[in-house]
């Protein structure tokens, strides 16, 4: 048995951002518990690190009872203890949202969302117990900011995300479990290379590319992760797009809105 000072567990640990922010974990000497559906993915993410210092649990977000068994799993491993629940695990869907099929659709739900309240109901038990000082830390995104054409369900999700933060920001108060999110742009991830929506014949990559967006360093995600479980701080915004939107959404509301409305076609078409 792995023994650390604290724990982090991390959904979406195969790739992108969970393997981005398993690796600082890691380096600030906490023990990694990695959940994905992809077994070789959490493989990989686990050789990056020191051995002994991680756990893989075969985890589907969209299962209730499986969050119980992945949880229980990984303090077993850890010593008994679970410090932070990131609820990182998401997928992208792109395009005007007449052309998306229903099971787009529920797909995209019941991981962004329905996971991230899964993932909330199954952590409170252990992040009380290693109140205070503990988080529930989940993956919003710029999205979540304003939305934007081409972008109605991805950002319906993110938008839950981050009002789950916020409401139990406050709900868990009490029980001393501190409660944020991350609102980033476009990374550099591996979610870039796959098409927004099964119609599309054009990678999420070459359509933000070509819209002049930035793409951001996932390493500065992984210390946006980092800053957010030690600091007060509920909602963290990362990369230059999330920036200069979360600013036009406060202080010039008319002039985004008009500019949405007059942007070029939305993402997957």
């Amino acid at each position: 048995m792995a023994v650390a000072g604290k724990t982090i567990f991390i959904t979406g640990g195969a790739s992108g951002i969970g393997r981005a922010v398993a690796q600082r974990f890691a380096q600030g000497g906490w023990f990694v518990g990695l959940a994905d559906v992809n077994e070789a993915g959490m493989a990989q993410t686990a050789a990056l690190l020191l051995p002994a210092q991680s756990s893989c649990h075969k985890l589907d977000v969209r299962d209730r009872a499986a969050w119980d068994q992945a949880l229980a799993d990984c303090a077993k491993a850890s010593g008994g203890r679970i410090d932070v629940v990131f609820n990182n695990a998401g997928v992208p869907i792109g395009g005007a949202i007449v052309d998306l099929t229903a099971e787009e659709i529920e797909r995209t739900l019941d991981i962004n969302l329905k996971g991230v309240i899964f993932g909330a109901q199954a952590a409170h038990t252990w992040l009380k117990a290693s109140a205070p000082g503990s988080c529930l830390l989940n993956t919003a995104s710029a999205a979540g900011i304003y939305g934007s054409p081409g972008a109605s369900v991805y950002s319906a999700t993110k938008f839950g995300v981050r009002a789950i933060t916020e409401s139990l920001d406050g709900e868990w108060a009490e029980d001393g479990i501190a409660v944020r999110d991350l609102m980033p742009s476009f990374i550099e991830t591996p979610l870039l290379d796959h098409a927004p929506n099964r119609a599309s014949n054009e990678d999420i990559r070459t359509r933000v590319l070509g819209a002049g967006l930035e793409l951001t360093p996932v390493s500065e995600v992984a210390e946006a992760a980092w800053a957010a479980v030690h600091r007060s701080r509920l909602h963290t915004v990362v990369g230059k797009t999330a920036r200069k939107l979360a600013f036009a959404t406060r202080w010039m509301p008319g002039a985004l809105r008009k500019q949405m409305r007059s942007s070029a076609k939305p993402l997957g078409k």
